[in-house]
């Protein structure tokens, strides 16, 4: 009897939920807190851990808990209270070794006088590696839309297409062994760049030729990618790959099994494709088809933004040149044919008048003169080097020279202190004057015009002064846009633009600029 009554009553079939506690799904185990032993079990915690009920008997719960997790477990018992109860995720043992997350469920109460555990355990692997497979395909995820983002970044601040850079970021969220950009020209498919081996990035461009407009159709695939799992199978895909791939662009397919075809196309108009190569057979899902059509969307608005941009450049130097040519007939042009009437005369007005002869002779000594200066000015600007290399000073002594012999306005040039300036500085503040010049020269009615430069190491301040008749800058009519241009130069240039005028009283403008990583320093 005295036996009977210091087991608990699982112990002595006495439990009135005895049946309860053996059909559990959860595994139900019992501890003596006392002694720390396991005082009973149901079959389910046996057949989770892999072992036989009296094998667990009397042993400490942690008999089944990985050691890593032996001492935060048991700390987190012994801070309970009896009437208290404790959800703790931990990783158990098998007894063949192999482990698997599980989630307790703890309460302590009493049976005739001594305190017990009462432990729920249930099995959560399957969640827990569902958990975690969720967050790894979150984190890629996260991470692909980064890189897409910055994908994108990349090539829309960039006006000059640069094609392996567009492969080697491709490769970041698309595996790939060989690749090739193409550009359609003239109804040929052309190799923009190409990635993988040394020998297939060292190769001249490859052409493929599209022989009816079936193969393109079929290749732009109503804006789709193309995916092949083997490219040496027997699938129609297959073959008319073999086939459009043949001669020298068949070094994209050696040692290669899966390809992928992505379209490169702007408004329903293909312009090239993105074929991707792998060595493994069945690389490319879905997703991946995905992710490289997204890239090769952005590609091929580059690729046109490109074009345009070209386009745009050799309208610029088309114009470049109409200007200079303009400058040429109306000023050089004009000063010579001038200057060649002055020396026709010039004999029998001597004969008759000698007096007038040398007055004569002064105005053709001074159209020659700016005749030069204009064919100096002239040449500088068809050598860019020059507005670069020069002295500033030097610059604006040649700009006044043309001006005053193309206008007869005296131009006077004060240079103080020196300073190199950047590059596009240099060529704005050219400019600007360059236009404020033509503006004294079309608009203002001045006797004279003076420039003022003084120079730092790393600042410079310039005024252009003429004593014409002046304007209101705030009530300019539409249509001068010599001005918007100069501000437009100057904003590019981070340059100071200042423009100060009255009517009546002439105009002045000014010209400021300071290294900015100079001004940081200081």
């Amino acid at each position: 009897m005295t036996e009977t009554t210091n087991r608990l009553p699982s112990e002595s079939g006495d439990f009135p939920y005895q049946r309860i506690f053996e059909s559990a799904i959860d595994g139900l185990v019992l501890q003596d807190i006392r002694t720390g032993g396991i005082v009973d079990l149901n079959p389910a915690a046996c057949t989770m851990h892999g072992y036989e009920r009296d094998e667990l008997l009397g042993k400490p719960v942690t008999v089944f808990i990985t050691p890593a997790h032996h001492q935060p477990f048991l700390e987190q018992v012994q801070r309970m209270q009896a009437g208290d109860e404790l959800n703790i995720r931990t990783v158990h043992q098998r007894r063949d070794g192999s482990t698997f997350h599980c989630e307790w469920r703890l309460s302590i109460f009493d049976v005739q006088g001594r305190p017990t555990l009462l432990g729920i355990v249930r099995d959560i692997n399957n969640r827990i590696l569902a958990e975690e497979g969720l967050e790894r395909r979150m984190n890629a995820r996260t991470l692909e839309q980064a890189t897409l983002l910055d994908i994108s970044h990349t090539l829309a601040s960039t006006l000059e297409l640069q094609p392996k850079l567009i492969l080697t970021q491709l490769r970041q969220i698309v595996a790939y062994d060989h690749a090739g950009l193409f550009s359609l020209q003239d109804s040929s498919l052309v190799t923009l760049a190409m990635r993988g081996a040394p020998l297939l990035e060292d190769r001249p461009p490859i052409h493929i030729r599209l022989h009816d407009p079936k193969t393109l159709a079929a290749l732009f695939n109503e804006h789709r990618p193309i995916r092949i799992p083997d490219i040496w199978s027997d699938q129609p895909d297959a073959q008319s790959l073999r086939g459009l791939l043949d001669d020298g662009a068949a070094i994209l397919l050696e040692g290669m099994h899966s390809w992928m075809w992505v379209p490169l196309a702007v408004r329903g108009r293909i312009i090239g494709g993105v074929g991707l190569a792998h060595a493994n057979r069945d690389q490319f899902t879905l997703h991946h088809a995905d992710l490289a059509l997204s890239v090769a969307n952005q590609a091929a608005i580059t690729m046109v933004n490109a074009e345009l941009y070209g386009h745009a450049r050799e309208l610029a130097v088309l114009e470049e040149r109409q200007r200079l040519a303009r400058n040429l007939h109306d000023a050089v042009n004009q000063s010579l044919f001038s200057a060649g009437l002055i020396a026709e005369v010039l004999p029998r007005l001597w004969d008759k008048d000698p007096e007038s002869a040398r007055d004569s002779l002064e105005d053709l000594r001074k159209l020659v003169r700016g005749a030069m200066s204009e064919m100096r000015a002239l040449l500088a600007e068809l050598r860019p080097s020059t507005l670069v290399d020069a002295e500033l000073g030097d610059l604006l002594r040649l700009l006044t020279s043309a001006f005053t012999g193309r206008t007869d306005i005296p131009a006077a040039v004060s240079v103080t202190g020196t300073g190199v300036l950047p590059a596009d500085v240099q060529v704005a503040v050219y400019r600007i004057c360059q236009e404020a010049l033509y503006n004294v020269a079309k608009h203002s009615h001045a006797k004279n015009v003076e420039l003022i430069l003084s120079q730092e190491e790393c600042a410079f301040e310039l005024k252009l002064k003429d004593n014409g008749k002046g304007f209101n800058p705030e009530q300019l009519a539409s249509g001068h846009y010599g001005l918007s241009m100069m501000r437009e130069r100057a904003e590019a240039a981070g340059v100071q633009l200042l423009i100060a005028s009255q009517p009546g009283q002439g105009t002045e403008l000014t010209l400021r600029w300071q290294d900015g990583k100079e001004g940081e320093a200081a």
